[in-house]
């Protein structure tokens, strides 16, 4: 259930960039142990959405990176698609720098801090884009070690490929999963993804499985460690999953706050989720093996 995927993504020069950064979901979530740095050791399998923020690359002639519009409760340095940008222009070669500008416009649709990977794929969208962009011919591999920097979400992201992912995230196996519809949730609460790995009554050592193992399973046996912990302090979460539960298995992505579940078709998703008014947003996606964004560039 593997698959193949190219290092490099077509390198034609562009003008202007309209590019997707699409969501992901984290379709199993097992915490095997804890660093001696403080990171846990994770197991889990990543799935992309054609659920997306939007991002807008226009080259400038004056080198300057500007972001077109900012986040609230957001300052700018602490931007990751800034910071990609500016990470990424310190790569270019002395010769070529110069002329390393851009415009950064945001179009935000996914909920910050919901689980859904928004800035990490914001982060990814940039320095994809920008390489395309600038024709630094930087690899994906390249790309992905940049991108470790800014947060371990973000190489899943440039490499655009559903995946088995270990360590704290970061070491993937490109895998085929199903793409069934879904139904995402945001109860309307934020979740504190440093108070969840801190609280004492995680999961912390769940026994190690093989990918193999987690594939043949199937999405039956899939389970977040974060779930009982997230639940527990956070009811809304709670009342969510269980509405969600009602119609099929409810899982929570991340850390949250957003959960989902699963449905052969559109109709059953979209009835769903029109039922979910009253325990928050909600959103009817499809499952992708491929990343939106890749498919944007030609990848």
């Amino acid at each position: 259930m593997s698959a193949t995927l190219p290092n490099t993504l077509s390198t034609t020069r562009p003008t202007t960039l309209h590019l997707p950064a699409p969501a992901k979901l984290n379709r199993l979530l097992h915490i095997t142990g804890r660093r001696a740095d403080g990171y846990h050791e994770l197991q889990t399998l990543f799935q992309f959405l054609d659920l997306s923020d939007d991002i807008t690359l226009t080259p400038r002639t004056d080198g300057q990176l500007v972001l077109a519009n900012t986040l609230d409760g957001v300052a700018e340095e602490a931007n990751l698609a800034l910071r990609a940008a500016r990470l990424l222009k310190a790569q270019a070669p002395a010769s070529v720098a110069p002329r390393c500008g851009a415009d950064i416009a945001l179009n935000k649709r996914l909920p910050m801090g919901g689980g859904l990977g928004g800035g990490s794929s914001n982060a990814a969208t940039v320095l994809v884009g920008l390489n395309a962009l600038w024709q630094l011919g930087l690899s994906l591999d390249e790309l992905g070690a940049l991108g470790l920097s800014l947060g371990a979400d973000v190489p899943v992201f440039i490499h655009g490929h559903s995946a088995w992912a270990e360590g704290i995230g970061e070491k993937l196996t490109p895998v085929t999963l199903d793409t069934p519809w879904f139904v995402i949730l945001h109860p309307g609460v934020s979740v504190s993804t440093p108070a969840v790995f801190g609280d004492p009554q995680l999961t912390r050592h769940t026994p190690p499985i093989s990918m193999a193992r987690a594939l043949q399973g199937g999405a039956s046996t899939w389970q977040n460690d974060c779930e009982a912990v997230v639940k527990a302090h956070y009811p809304p979460v709670a009342k969510a999953l269980d509405f969600l539960s009602r119609f099929a298995p409810g899982r929570l992505t991340g850390t949250g706050a957003c959960v989902f579940a699963a449905f052969e078709n559109a109709e059953d998703a979209r009835h769903v989720a029109q039922a979910a008014s009253q325990y928050g947003s909600a959103w009817v996606a499809k499952g992708c093996n491929v990343s939106p964004l890749h498919d944007a560039l030609g990848g």
